[in-house]
């Protein structure tokens, strides 16, 4: 069968990834039914096998002559060397052989070569970069001068590019070696050493006699995937190898129309993890032609600010609404202390192994205890992280939806690095899931043909969105002459323009992101597209036109909103009075008083405020609308809007 999907016309074709479980298998030699624990097992020795000749490979090639050999794409002949990385080696005569006595086939060989050449692959750009910052190494290895920067950057291929906080980890890992040797490394193999090697089975490498996979023909959420596997940890014979056949469940997130590839089989424990390559099409992303853009702003309690802009005729650009926020306050709260936890518990469990210091000492079964619970908060920490970078992509990629527009420029942070905020705020923000985050983003988008472009997040909260002159922030709208940074105010007396910090900055964004769109390039190492360079002609033209009002009514909320019932019955003050009173005659009271109420209702409280309803010393039991007004004692209302703000063009933002 074909492994590429039939495209139509405006399409292109995606390959994404689906995590997936195998939960059991079928000896197809003996028909037994294998479970989780035993096909675990299987799988287990087999990658055993592949990570120990994956070490033989890698103890023999890991330096830079080798490395360099390999990444020049070229063999001792001039011919240009494979693509695939087993295949590269072969032609490289780099072999890989099993244990004396153990009998595997090509295929598991191939997996071995595979996994091998993937690593000295991906080392070829680290070992440049160190390079470049040891042939530059500065005098203060904790602050460079302009100079020292340039030259850097200059010894580094692409390095101009290159975010400055790969430069500085780099440089931080070198002064580490130079302090505990006393000599800077030679290169980055000395610097980091043989990497280890994880336990896993690249199937991908193989073909159809080691491993297949096929959709099930009657349901399009499973299929089969054969494989085989060893019976024992050390094969002697062909005969120890057997054929297996898993089923799995495929997620709702593949196509049914989806070309399914080979996975690659991971054990954690007893279980038995997949990582599905399938492709399918989706429509095509343009790099220019936007018309619709949404801008993307990150932020620190927001999460994330965003709203849509419009590119109009003779390059006009207006604000398409006031834009949106998506706030995580609380689960960053969450995060932030369990990253404490975890700090703590590394802090003691360094403790225990400095007193232990190899002996066999009491301590030994605490310290076991402490590294597994350091596990489990890990995987917390990666849970929870992985949670919200998809809710928060997937609410980006739906507000593009609903404003129609085509790409979402999000601002480029790999080099902002948080400082002069205080230990605690500056580790928050360093620490925020901003890249997973845009990688989800960009997998989301593709699948409805938006694309997600970075642009440069210079100036993009200093400057004033309608006019570009650089903005006050003050604390908050009601203190327009207290120092802050949350909310900005342009001193224009043109334009006085006043709003949110961060929605001011996506649209800055967006902005900006239109009137360069025909700059944007494909990043050739990631394939995202990137706008990497602020032209000042094209940035002056990056500026909102304001938008006439439509409704002069001022619709602050200056007190609680008044409940509506679903009753069809109407409301007590809407209703006719009754001819006769039941009870002593006289006017009926407001709200929902009865007549004959000796007294006031508890949000007539003496402790009410100005905003909220009242809040009693003592405990109470909600009871509806016999709290008062009917409202919660602890319900709080948006304050009111204070008379020393400016009657200026004001964007309060959004609500939500």
């Amino acid at each position: 069968m074909s492994r590429k999907p039939q495209l139509a016309h405006g399409e292109t074709s995606r390959t994404a990834c689906a995590r997936t479980l195998v939960r059991t298998g079928v000896d197809e030699k003996t028909g037994e039914v294998l479970t989780q624990a035993v096909l675990a097992e299987r799988i287990g020795w087999c990658s055993d096998l592949v990570a120990g000749m994956v070490s033989v490979v890698l103890a023999e090639r890991w330096n830079s002559p080798d490395v360099k050999v390999l990444a020049s794409g070229v063999d001792a002949g001039g011919r240009n060397l494979p693509s695939n990385a087993w295949m590269a080696l072969r032609r490289l005569g780099w072999s890989a052989t099993p244990p004396q006595g153990v009998k595997v086939n090509d295929r598991i060989v191939r997996m071995a070569q595979e996994q091998a050449g993937r690593a000295l692959r991906s080392v070829k750009w680290r070992a440049d970069v160190v390079l470049g910052v040891l042939a530059t190494w500065p005098a203060d290895p904790s602050k460079r001068t302009p100079r020292e920067w340039d030259q850097v950057r200059a010894a580094i291929c692409g390095g101009e590019h290159l975010p400055s906080s790969i430069i500085k980890a780099r440089t931080r890992q070198a002064a580490t070696y130079l302090k505990a040797n006393g000599h800077l490394p030679v290169d980055v193999f000395e610097l980091e050493g043989t990497p280890k090697i994880p336990r896993l089975l690249l199937l991908a490498a193989c073909d159809g006699q080691q491993a297949t996979i096929e959709r099930s023909e009657t349901d399009t959420g499973q299929a089969l995937l054969r494989l085989q596997l060893p019976t024992r940890p050390d094969p002697a014979t062909y005969r120890d190898w057997t054929w297996v056949a898993c089923p799995i469940a495929l997620p709702p997130t593949v196509p049914a129309s989806a070309v399914l590839h080979l996975p690659t089989l991971r054990c954690a424990g007893d279980t038995v993890r997949a990582d599905l390559a399938y492709t399918h099409a989706v429509p095509k992303a343009h790099h220019t032609g936007h018309a619709v853009a949404r801008g993307v702003d990150w932020g620190l309690n927001t999460l994330l600010s965003a709203g849509a802009v419009q590119l109009k005729g003779e390059g006009r650009i207006t604000a398409l609404g006031a834009g949106a926020q998506f706030r995580a306050a609380g689960v960053l709260a969450k995060q932030h202390r369990l990253r404490r936890l975890s700090e703590r518990l590394h802090t003691k469990a360094d403790q225990y192994e400095r007193l232990i210091a190899g002996h066999d000492h009491q301590l030994a079964p605490t310290l076991d205890v402490l590294r597994s619970e350091i596990q489990h908060v890990s995987n917390r920490r990666s849970n929870l992280n992985d949670a919200l970078a998809w809710a928060a992509a997937r609410w980006a990629v739906d507000q593009a939806i609903a404003a129609r527009a085509t790409v979402i420029y999000v601002e480029d942070l790999r080099s902002m690095e948080a400082g002069g905020m205080g230990r605690t705020l500056n580790t928050r923000l360093s620490q925020q899931v901003r890249g997973q985050i845009a990688d989800r983003m960009r997998h989301l988008a593709t699948e409805q043909g938006i694309a997600v472009v970075t642009v440069p997040a210079r100036n993009t909260s200093k400057l004033c969105p309608h006019c570009l002159t650089p903005l006050r922030h003050r604390k908050a709208p009601d203190r327009p002459t207290l120092a802050g940074w949350k909310w900005a105010i342009c001193p224009h007396q043109d334009c006085r323009w006043q709003g949110d910090r961060d929605h001011g900055a996506w649209r800055r964004i967006a902005a900006r992101g239109l009137a360069h769109q025909a700059t944007t390039a494909c990043d050739r190492t990631s394939g995202h597209m990137v706008i990497r360079t602020v032209l000042d002609n094209l940035e002056a033209k990056a500026v909102l036109t304001p938008t006439a009002k439509t409704s002069r009514k001022d619709r602050t909320k200056t007190g609680p909103t008044r409940r509506r019932s679903t009753r069809p019955a109407p409301r007590r003050r809407r209703a006719p009075s009754p001819a006769r009173p039941h009870g002593r005659a006289g006017q009926r009271p407001e709200g929902h008083a009865h007549t004959d109420r000796t007294r006031l209702p508890r949000a007539a409280h003496r402790h009410q405020g100005m905003n909220t309803t009242s809040t009693p010393t003592t405990g109470h039991q909600p009871q509806g609308a016999a709290l008062g007004a009917g409202f919660h004692l602890h319900a709080h209302a948006s304050p009111p809007r204070w008379e020393t703000i400016p009657e200026t063009q004001s964007n309060p933002g959004s609500h939500s």
